[in-house]
């Protein structure tokens, strides 16, 4: 799971930056807010694998089994932090021998999983995007689904770059994610609101120095941004 103040080809980093207090995050009182960054799953888009099971799977005993011993959330977390997805389908089919058509399934229709997006975020970025707000997103995926994913979605257009945990080899909450992703983003993690529904990256991206919030709806987000004055007139 990329009009306003945009800053022009080779001006600084933090060219047009929003003044704001109280970001609530790490940087403290009058930190520059340059930038929001997204999670995408859970925060831009709904995300379950029961989505596609339900399809599957009419008894819902076996469903839950499934979900939870066969293939779990934990277990898709490997293809999102880079295993090789060929690797770990035979692995499974192997440890499961009788789930092999399901366990295909998860390679072969895993955009079932993806239902829609998540209610009001959507227009939250476009809010956002109009406004001139620089936007970016780390997100944990599978390389190979992202491709396919990536452009069904006309939201991702408004992002200025997108770090991929699969094809970094990277995973949320590892560090390293993010020291990339400010990196890549040319801003310091003071200067940037990180959003994840995820309270175990949120954890780490605050000690690293980011702003964030923890998404727990649009509606909260939304007040959030308000208050960080993210909607209001741009100071330069």
């Amino acid at each position: 799971m990329t009009g306003g103040y945009e800053a022009p080809h080779g001006a600084p980093a933090n060219a047009g930056a929003l003044v704001l207090s109280g970001t609530g995050g790490s940087g403290g009182e009058d930190a520059l807010v340059e930038a929001v960054v997204f999670d995408v799953g859970r925060v831009l888009v709904r995300w379950d694998l029961r989505c596609l099971y339900r399809k599957l799977i009419d008894d819902p005993a076996r469903l839950e089994w499934f979900c939870t011993t066969v293939v779990t959330e934990d277990w898709h977390f490997q293809h999102d932090a880079g295993r090789d997805l060929d690797e770990m389908v035979a692995e499974r089919k192997r440890a499961f021998p009788d789930c092999d058509d399901l366990i295909d399934a998860y390679a072969t229709r895993f955009l079932e999983t993806i239902p829609g997006p998540v209610e009001g975020t959507h227009e939250i970025v476009r809010r956002l995007a109009s406004r001139g707000v620089p936007l970016y997103a780390i997100t944990n995926f599978a390389s190979v689904f992202w491709r396919q994913f990536e452009p069904t979605d006309t939201i991702f257009a408004q992002f200025r770059d997108i770090v991929v945990s699969g094809d970094e080899k990277i995973a949320k909450p590892d560090n390293r994610i993010f020291e990339l992703a400010a990196e890549r983003f040319g801003r310091a993690p003071q200067t940037m609101l990180f959003i994840d529904d995820n309270a175990a990256n949120i954890t780490a991206a605050s000690a690293l120095g980011w702003q964030v919030h923890h998404f727990a709806g649009a509606a909260a987000l939304e007040e959030d941004l308000a208050s960080k004055g993210l909607f209001g007139p741009v100071v330069s």
